[in-house]
């Protein structure tokens, strides 16, 4: 890394470790039931993955595609009841499988027809053997797609938490982030959301838009502190390549000054929430202090037994994480997606990213360490039988030297707030030289 890009506080936001642009193909596609044999299945996550937004954001390089064609979103659901069917062949007997968790993200869920949502809960109960209603079902919407059938067949269905896309209650700055909405929609669909059963509201919103002042981004905290929501998720705004907002970039590379800017949001929007009752998860997942919880494992992102169907989400196990292709650009998105609708056989994985022990070491302390509670010796060792800073006593050092490591004792490594705040610059920090160099020879598309 250059030294511009260390001092930089935003390089990557570490949801998952490693990233996708690591994968590769598999030569060998290794028969999913090998891959999950001897994997404990007593406790697993399930998540299906939907590809589709009304719009797309100027930010978003997530894998979506704008709209679908008449007949292309019912193909998708069939695509994924035929991968259901072969990865729950692969899992074994029901006796040996339990789900504890569940989640439909994208894209946007809430893009699917009232009716085709009750198809995609089908797919997950009737299928993979989920019980929706006994555990955490976390679904993602946006304010246009938040109508009152689709949210009365989710609450239904048994959803716990929604999370919704604002970004920001200011109309500028929404078109600004190339975001069409106001917040006048914006309002009602809060509205019906609240009108449900669903027990956990989850507002996201962004910092470093362009025209955003700290006035405007408290106007944007304290309209979503109206409603009351049980948690908040608050973005840094990336810039990235083949994004809407980065065709129309002038100048790549590190800019100090929206640096400056996005830290200075950050601090106040961090300092109103923990006014307000709320506490600090991660760098930016905020939680009501009376929310109700989720469930023991609910952002144990370390975790394996993730269960992935759809052609844009991932799968875990204890060796290999492994997807479909991946991509940014539009025209790529819509080959990737057309391809998986005409897949009939789902019965080896593809595309991955082969996790040995020191990975597996490393995706412990990178991920638990970016929660705000940090990582516990006690958890490391008893997983992995030494010390964490037997591992990587020299990144732990480094970060200590800038301030960022608490000094809490050997029994826990935490962040400090200045940690937390550089949470997107320490996590690429503790990227593996292979999963670096990996990503740096991903031919972007």
């Amino acid at each position: 890394m250059t030294t511009a890009q260390l001092t930089s506080p935003y390089q990557h936001y570490v949801y998952a470790y490693p990233h996708k642009t690591a994968y590769r193909a598999l030569p060998d596609r290794p028969p999913l039931r090998s891959l999950w044999a001897a994997e404990d299945k007593s406790a697993l996550s399930l998540y299906l993955h939907i590809p589709f937004c009304e719009v797309r954001c100027g930010f978003c390089n997530l894998f979506t595609r704008i709209g679908a064609p008449d007949g292309l979103t019912g193909a998708y659901l069939d695509a994924l009841a035929r991968q259901a069917d072969a990865v729950r062949e692969a899992l074994g007997g029901p006796g040996d499988v339990r789900f504890a968790t569940a989640a439909f993200g994208g894209g946007t869920p809430t893009f699917l027809t009232a009716a085709e949502l009750e198809r995609l809960c089908d797919i997950a109960e009737q299928r993979m053997g989920a019980d929706l209603r006994a555990v955490p079902l976390s679904v993602e919407a946006s304010p246009a797609t938040a109508t009152a059938d689709r949210l009365a067949v989710l609450a239904d269905r048994g959803t716990t938490r929604l999370s919704l896309g604002v970004q920001s209650f200011v109309d500028s700055e929404a078109r600004s982030a190339v975001r069409p909405q106001r917040r006048s929609d914006v309002e009602a669909a809060l509205a019906r959301i609240r009108d449900t059963s669903v027990p956990v509201l989850n507002i996201d919103l962004i910092y470093g838009i362009d025209g955003q002042t700290e006035r405007t981004w408290r106007q944007s905290l304290d309209a979503a502190l109206a409603w009351r929501p049980e948690e908040l998720y608050l973005y840094p705004l990336y810039v990235r390549p083949l994004t809407g907002l980065g065709r129309h970039r002038t100048a790549p590379g590190p800019d100090p000054a929206w640096d400056e800017q996005r830290l200075r949001l950050y601090r106040a929007g961090r300092d109103h929430l923990l006014a307000h009752g709320y506490t600090q998860q991660s760098m930016r997942m905020f939680r009501r202090a009376d929310a109700p919880q989720q469930g023991a494992d609910d952002y144990a992102c370390q975790t394996d037994g993730m269960i992935g169907l759809g052609c844009g989400a991932r799968s875990y196990t204890s060796t290999l994480h492994y997807s479909f292709d991946y991509a940014v650009g539009m025209h790529e998105i819509r080959g990737i997606i057309d391809s998986y609708v005409a897949t009939t056989d789902f019965a080896r994985a593809e595309i991955g990213y082969r996790v040995d022990a020191h990975e597996a070491r490393r995706r412990h302390l990178l991920q638990s360490l970016l929660q705000a509670e940090g990582l516990a010796a006690a958890d490391y060792r008893a997983r992995f039988g030494g010390a964490p800073a037997d591992d990587f006593g020299a990144e732990l050092q480094r970060l200590a030297d800038r301030g960022w490591l608490a000094d809490t004792g050997p029994a826990r490594l935490r962040l400090t707030p200045e940690g937390l705040a550089h949470s997107d610059a320490i996590g690429p920090e503790l990227f593996s030289p292979a999963v670096r160099a990996a990503m740096a020879a991903y031919d972007r598309k």
